[in-house]
Order: C-alpha cells, then sequence, then structure tokens
C-alpha cells in the first residue's frame, strides 16, 4: 500500500526535524566542553589534558572524542571561543562609524588586554599548549592562524571597498601582527600564575596600540596605501604610489 501522499511529506519533515534537534544538541554539547575547558585551564593552568576537561564536564573522555575530532579541534574551539569574547567586547566598546582609527587600534588593544586579564591561563594554553607539540599538530594550528588572517583581510579589504587592497599582502600584515600580539603577551604574562606582571596593564595597551598601529602604517606605505589615524576607518585610507 502506498501511503498517502500527506503522510509521507510529515515524515520527511520529523526527519529534518530530529536531524535539526541533534544538530543543535551537538552544538550545545560543544560549547559545554568548551566552558568546561575555561574551567579546567582556571584550575589546572596551561597544562590542562583532555581527560582534566572531561572530568570537569562531569563526562567520560570519550564523549569528549565524540564531539571533537581530536585535541586540535577542541583547541581551535577555545581560540574560537576566546576571539568572540573579544570582538563582542570590543564591538561594545567602539563607533565604527565614528571613531578615530587610533582610537579603534587602542580599544581594541585595551579590550584584549582585559580579556586576557580575565583568562591568564587561557592565553597561556594557546601559545604553549601541549595539544599542538607534535610537528604535524603544530603546522595544523598554524595553519588554523592563516586562515583567521586570511579572513579578516578578506573583510579588511571588503570593508574599505578599494578594490586595488593587495589581500594577500594584507593577510601578511595581520598574520605579522597576531605573532606580534602573541608574543607581547607571552612576555607580559610569563609561564608562571604565581609570577607578578612586570608592566602594568596601561602601558601593556599604550605598547600594543604603538607596535600595532607602526606594523600596519609601514605596511601600507609599502603598498601604496596612507593611513591617517586621526580619521574614522572609512575615511582613514588613501592611494598614493607604491615605495620601491
Amino acid at each position: 500500500m502506498i501511503p498517502a501522499r500527506g503522510k509521507k511529506q510529515s515524515t520527511g519533515q520529523r526527519v529534518d526535524a530530529r536531524t535539526e534537534r541533534w544538530r543543535e544538541h551537538r552544538i550545545k554539547v560543544r560549547n559545554e566542553f568548551v566552558d568546561a575547558a575555561f574551567r579546567a585551564l582556571d584550575k589546572f593552568g596551561p597544562d590542562v589534558s583532555m581527560d582534566d576537561i572531561a572530568k570537569e564536564a562531569g563526562a567520560a573522555k570519550p564523549k569528549l572524542y565524540r564531539h571533537f575530532e581530536d585535541k586540535i579541534d577542541l583547541y581551535n574551539a577555545i581560540v574560537d571561543r576566546t576571539q568572540e569574547l573579544l570582538w563582542e567586547r570590543l564591538i561594545a566598546s567602539v563607533n565604527l562609524l565614528n571613531d578615530t582609527t587610533r582610537e579603534l587600534v587602542r580599544r581594541g588593544a585595551a579590550e584584549y588586554a582585559l580579556v586576557v586579564t580575565e583568562h591568564p591561563n587561557a592565553f597561556r594554553f594557546m601559545v604553549h599548549s601541549h595539544f599542538t607539540q607534535q610537528a604535524d599538530e603544530s603546522e595544523r594550528a598554524l595553519q588554523s592562524a592563516r586562515q583567521y588572517a586570511r579572513r579578516a583581510a578578506v573583510l579588511l579589504a571588503e570593508t574599505l571597498d578599494h578594490r586595488s587592497v593587495d589581500i594577500d599582502r594584507a593577510e601578511l600584515t595581520i598574520y605579522t601582527v597576531f605573532g606580534t600580539v602573541a608574543s607581547a603577551t607571552d612576555w607580559w604574562l610569563g609561564a608562571s600564575r604565581n609570577r607578578p606582571l612586570p608592566m602594568p596593564i596601561e602601558q601593556f595597551v599604550d605598547y600594543l596600540a604603538t607596535t600595532i598601529s607602526s606594523i600596519a602604517e609601514s605596511n601600507a606605505r609599502m603598498n601604496g596605501v596612507l593611513i591617517a589615524p586621526e580619521q574614522p576607518l572609512h575615511l582613514a585610507f588613501s592611494m598614493t604610489e607604491p615605495t620601491e
């Protein structure tokens, strides 16, 4: 007996609904594991293990591996969560249309430094994680950073609406900024949780803002772009002849 058309369609809808509920469940469980990872980092420091994270989540380690392909997948999820936190804080504190480019860079550096002080072990983990010590895993972590830099470069080109923006060079500049900021943060935090910070946060923010601006402006000049730091972002860029 052939099912009635209405019943067949209803069955298909139920299957789709179950698939969607399972997808939402997986996202929810992954997010709960990432929450547990941050709590475990606060407790155990940057040498946290997959066992530590699973126990903090109240789950067996096999369940953790059912929701993450491997350690690098979890590592990337922690990086993503940190970036989301920083982006949310930044967007809430700036006006992209009216704030000057200089103010945007400084505010970005300030919000970044605040997040670092709130979650220092998460940043120690991202820089020194034993999750990424093996050669193939280290390469995958670097590849992830390159992908973030590429997306940021494309977004910058679209925001500025300059057809002549060299996305490859913009990617290189952003990747350089990522590395510089990571190295500076590593120096500032240090490996020990008990060591006092060697520089007040206000001075560290000044250092980051100055360094980021210098890297961006010098690389822009090499590619025939001038940045006016006292102008809003959408007015700050103008084209010149590239330097030899």
